[in-house]
């Protein structure tokens, strides 16, 4: 299980933030404890209101809990592990509430813990905190028997491909996963071993290398977007400039940019447009088929909890009607029946919990699994859209360069040319369809 974790204030944001069911399927208040508020936003004001009293800014300590992708783990799981690093920091009595997140199929849970000792008014110290979440995190995916992640078996092995919260938004606004993104640029750095090359590598692509901001290397598309080398090609800027050389004879961002503009004949915009009402009508394809699953899926998690609720107060009341009152009850203390009938109600009310978990825990993996199928499906057809975003960068950069040959080119050597003769200039090929099965408009 992937333990990620920071100090941090700003209690009513955090509290929004884990409430938020836009970015979610489903979401799970699963725990308030220690706050004298049972409501997540007003026991984080709590927290808020006794930090007042210390000079602890980052008074919250907040944690995520990813499960390997694939994996079903219990609420009980979630609950040890959680309870773990409480222990492992020192956190242990500490106010804290837990949440859990569902998304595309996967399960998650947060814990935030109040970081303030309120007996001494002190904060708690989080030395050394990310070394102690690594350590339990191993320790956890050893109990699991979950194949261990490289880049937790060593932290040179991480993903390269990781990516920034501006990288993310900059990937959403043209429409291509940034993971995708990476590894294209990835693939251009280690095809070439000069900056020609690489040059080439990324035209035929859809990008023109040109200079950024204190002498970087970056990338500019069709859109005008810019990117930098050494952050998606995953090298280090030094790296970068030993094998780029000077950029100060590269042309800037602004030049580049006002080319690509002048080199946009009406026709290739018309292929970009089309291409991305395509990619409109799919996205909305796809988020009606996800809201009509995680609509169905709430309602029955929804009748799951009325029906335990209905179920677990009458048991409560059958097992309250079983303890005498009265001057029968003192006998029974008297003579002992009471306190076995007690413990006999405590036993019953603890596996009526673990039955009522157990049944939420079957409902939501059968539920996760029908929504990671879902999942794979729509990420066939993102890749399909992927594909065909990327294709039509490699097509908008072919279209440039014919149009910007001139009149003079020799035009016989290209494929589109025309056999009678009569062709006055390149003309430019609608981008390839890609489009893939399963795919409903």
């Amino acid at each position: 299980m992937i333990l990620k974790a920071k100090e941090r204030g700003d209690a009513g944001q955090l509290a929004h933030y884990l409430l938020d069911q836009r970015d979610n399927d489903h979401v799970e208040l699963h725990e308030v404890r220690g706050f004298v508020s049972a409501d997540l936003i007003d026991a984080f004001g709590e927290a808020h209101a006794i930090a007042q009293g210390t000079r602890c800014d980052n008074y919250m300590f907040s944690m995520s809990c990813n499960p390997p992708e694939g994996e079903n783990v219990s609420i009980e799981s979630f609950e040890k592990a959680i309870d773990q690093v409480e222990e492992k920091l020192g956190l242990q009595g500490q106010p804290r509430a837990v949440v859990f997140h569902e998304k595309d199929g996967r399960r998650h849970a947060h814990a935030v813990w109040s970081r303030i000792d309120a007996d001494r008014m002190r904060s708690i110290n989080m030395n050394h905190y990310k070394v102690k979440l690594r350590d339990v995190s191993r320790e956890l995916f050893i109990e699991h028997g979950w194949n261990m992640p490289r880049g937790l078996e060593d932290q040179r092995l991480r993903d390269p491909l990781s990516f920034s919260r501006a990288e993310w938004q900059q990937a959403k606004r043209i429409g291509v996963d940034p993971k995708e993104l990476k590894s294209v640029f990835k693939k251009a750095w280690e095809s070439s071993d000069n900056r020609a090359a690489f040059a080439q590598a990324l035209k035929e692509r859809g990008f023109v290398l040109a200079q950024g901001d204190r002498r970087a290397f970056v990338a500019v598309d069709y859109r005008g977007e810019v990117y930098g080398i050494a952050r998606k090609a995953g090298m280090k800027a030094k790296d970068v400039a030993t094998k780029l050389g000077d950029p100060t004879d590269l042309q800037s961002v602004q030049t580049v940019k006002a080319e690509i503009a002048g080199r946009m004949t009406g026709k290739i915009k018309e292929f970009i447009e089309q291409a991305e009402r395509d990619a409109k009508r799919r996205s909305a394809y796809i988020d009606f088929r996800k809201a009509e699953v995680i609509g169905r899926h709430q309602d029955e998690r929804r009748q799951m909890t009325e029906a335990q609720e209905k179920r677990w107060q009458a048991e409560t009341l059958a097992r309250s009607e079983r303890l005498p009152k009265g001057m029968s009850g003192i006998w029974h203390r008297l003579t002992g029946r009471y306190a076995k009938v007690k413990a006999q109600n405590e036993t019953e009310a603890l596996e009526g919990l673990r039955r009522d978990r157990s049944e939420k825990d079957d409902l939501v993996f059968r539920q996760i699994e029908e929504r990671q199928k879902l999942q794979q499906d729509i990420k066939t057809q993102r890749e399909a859209g992927q594909e065909e975003l990327l294709q039509l960068r490699a097509d908008v950069a072919e279209y440039m360069t014919l149009d910007n040959q001139g009149p003079d080119h020799d035009h016989s050597r290209k494929p589109n040319h025309d056999p009678d003769g009569d062709d006055d200039g390149p003309r430019p090929r609608p981008p390839r369809s890609r489009r893939r099965r399963g795919f409903e408009p």
